[in-house]
């Protein structure tokens, strides 16, 4: 299959894989706090890496190391733990929406320090999302009292991380395996995460039934959401460009809303409005490609 056709194929899956992550975590969080369950997310995440693409860190020259251990920090262990946090108190539907501003951040950081070229439209795009994410948090804090909206703040933290991530992937690392820089970072955070949890306090409740219910959501989670999915993600960065791979974020609120129907969880109207903003203003960000 050539690369055009093939792009498309991995965005799919990886909206389907991406979009069904954000209910693994809110059902993770039924017994686990937000630092165990990033720590799992990470662990299990490097085991399965780890028994797959342990050759392949023969492949990682020296000087890229650096990159390696930059990129896993970015990408993975701090937005980890930012988006167990933010769904303790916004709907996980909530949380994917506002992660598909992923692709404006990786625009504006594109532009500002990785040499990138921009259009009118693009920055019009940039402007529209902003306008879509404000609308959606504002509606939500005023519809949903019981809900701290502030933590959305830590989704926008998160999506800033993927963007400098997806940049620095294109920029310093696209003449690695997909496979390689995938095992590479979960190397780097694996004692990391170990440390994490063994300080958070899981070790004491591990016999308790629904702490061992949820972690094998995060199993799950580990497994598909991060280790296989990023090894995707990366492979579509290569074979296409940062914007175009982060576009992903346009499919992966439909599927997050679709499970979260399932899961009771319900958007008001101008919540809906905020995110097909959101998205159209996503939508020219990317039109470039």
């Amino acid at each position: 299959m050539d690369s055009k056709r093939l792009k498309w194929v991995y965005l799919i899956t990886l909206a389907l894989i991406w979009g069904s992550s954000f209910i693994l975590i809110k059902k993770g969080l039924v017994g686990l706090t937000p630092m165990q369950l990033g720590s799992l997310r990470i662990i299990f995440a490097a085991i399965f890496l780890l028994l797959i693409g342990f050759k392949s860190l023969a492949k990682i020259p020296q000087h890229q190391w650096k990159y390696i251990a930059l990129t896993a920090t970015l990408g993975t262990f701090f937005p980890a733990y930012l988006f167990a946090m933010a769904q303790t108190q916004i709907d996980s539907s909530v949380s994917s929406i506002l992660n598909s501003l992923t692709p404006l951040n990786t625009l504006i950081f594109g532009v500002l320090s990785f040499g990138l070229t921009f259009r009118r439209a693009q920055v019009l795009g940039v402007i529209i999302g902003l306008v879509g994410t404000f609308l959606l948090i504002i509606n939500g804090a005023l519809h949903h009292p019981e809900q701290n909206y502030y933590y959305a703040i830590l989704v926008l933290i998160a999506s800033v991380c993927y963007a400098i991530n997806v940049n620095l992937i294109k920029k310093y690392l696209s003449d690695l395996s997909p496979v390689s820089i995938t095992t590479g970072n979960f190397l780097v955070l694996l004692l990391p995460a170990l440390i994490v949890l063994f300080f958070s306090g899981f070790f004491e409740v591990i016999a308790v039934e629904s702490v061992q219910h949820s972690v094998l959501f995060v199993m799950i989670l580990g497994v598909m959401g991060t280790g296989i999915a990023n090894i995707i993600f990366f492979k579509t960065i290569q074979i296409s460009s940062p914007v175009f791979a982060t576009s992903v974020t346009y499919l992966i609120p439909v599927v997050a809303f679709g499970w979260g129907l399932l899961d009771n969880e319900m958007l008001t109207p101008v919540q809906f409005l905020g995110a097909f903003i959101i998205l159209f203003g996503v939508y020219l960000s990317a039109k470039k490609e």
